[in-house]
């Protein structure tokens, strides 16, 4: 079976990144530069996904597409890999880590024992690296993400709070000592207001796990819900002929107070 189009886009991603005939601006950036727009991408294809939206999948796995084909041309021209090499060696990795289907495995397995021998493979595949409990990739997440993971991988060390309840008390020293930073007036000390508000959001992030809620999708539930109801402020006030630029603070607070209570109801 041949594959045309993904061929046709590697070359055309690969002549973007031609040092004389290629895009000024492809020709700017780095691995390290385009970091942003993967995970833009994506998102926007987890919110595709969401929304059961087979059309807009498309589209947005062909954007998380493109990243992929930019860092390996880029990486191809500096001689490290290319799409090639990234192909075998993921190969190489689903067949070895898929004995069950491509090897001598056992058949038949469930699901569970499947996830269950894959991460022994993996184990078994990283045996000679030195081993923390809490890895450094925990962190290469977004933030309230890696909080929760944090979390749950100290459960596995013992090193975890009992009950919801002793976190809640924890919660309740961290939101104080944000407040200690905050005196009356404007002087604070801008970084250790930082440092105390990063303590009081990983605190909450295991609150929001002993409740066995992720806390990234209770603040993604939650950046929906204001764009909703921003967005339902907005249409009363279109109706009435104004622009939201023609409202005042205090006319948004009723109209925001407006909407809540119809939401309620």
């Amino acid at each position: 079976m041949s594959y045309p189009e993904i061929e046709k886009a590697i070359d055309i991603i690969n002549k973007l990144h031609h040092p004389t005939e290629g895009c000024p601006w492809d020709l700017k950036q780095s691995h390290k530069s385009l970091l942003p727009y993967l995970i833009e991408e994506t998102y926007e294809f987890i919110e595709a996904v969401e929304n059961g939206d087979a059309r807009l999948m498309e589209e947005e796995v062909g954007d998380v597409l493109l990243q992929v084909l930019h860092h390996c041309s880029m990486a191809h021209k500096n001689g490290a890999f290319n799409i090639e090499t990234v192909s075998k060696k993921l190969s190489e990795k689903m067949i070895r880590r898929h004995p069950h289907v491509f090897g001598e495995g056992q058949r038949g397995m469930n699901s569970e024992e499947v996830a269950q021998k894959w991460k022994e493979l993996k184990q078994e595949e990283k045996k000679n690296l030195k081993k923390y409990s809490f890895d450094k990739k925990l962190l290469y997440a977004p933030a309230l993400e890696s909080a929760y993971n944090i979390g749950k991988q100290s459960t596995n060390v013992h090193f975890d709070w009992s009950d919801y309840h002793q976190v809640l008390s924890k919660v309740e020293e961290e939101w104080q000592e944000v407040k200690e930073e905050l005196p009356p007036g404007n002087n604070y000390n801008l970084k250790r207001v930082k440092e105390e508000i990063g303590d009081l959001l990983f605190s909450i992030s295991q609150l929001a796990r002993h409740l066995n809620l992720n806390p990234e999708e209770c603040l993604k539930e939650a950046n929906k819900k204001f764009i909703n109801r921003f967005q339902r402020v907005e249409d009363e006030i279109h109706q009435s002929g104004r622009e939201i630029s023609q409202t005042n603070q205090e006319e948004l607070e009723k109209l925001w107070i407006e909407v809540k209570k119809h939401e309620i109801s």
